[in-house]
């Protein structure tokens, strides 16, 4: 089992999708964290990195279930997006308007 630790002093702010080709299939509500804000309490050895297109964004993801935990992100590398669904008590499909980015246009690619 992974267990994180998140900072989030505001609760989840801005939580979103995304339509790029991994994130459209995880299907995963996401929010952010600087990157000091995210730690691995438990299960750093059950992680495994995945990198797809330009290679700079770092996709986790446990090797036991399947689940993606978080990533560093491309278009800031600064921050870390979370599976809000991993979050205790928190059902994603229970929170409305959760925009979606556009990562199939990233910035980057322009």
């Amino acid at each position: 089992m992974v267990e994180l630790e998140l900072d989030l002093p505001e609760g989840l702010v801005d939580p979103k999708r995304c339509n790029c080709s991994i994130c459209r299939r995880k299907g995963a509500v996401m929010a952010y964290v600087p990157l000091n804000g995210l730690r691995i309490l438990r299960g750093a050895e059950h992680l495994k990195l995945y990198q797809f297109n330009s290679g700079v964004a770092k996709h986790y993801f446990c090797s036991s279930c399947g689940i993606y935990t978080h990533h560093q992100t491309r278009s800031n590398p600064n921050v870390y997006g979370f599976n809000v669904g991993c979050l205790k008590g928190v059902n994603p499909c229970d929170l409305d308007g959760v925009s979606v980015s556009d990562g199939i246009n990233h910035e980057s690619d322009l």
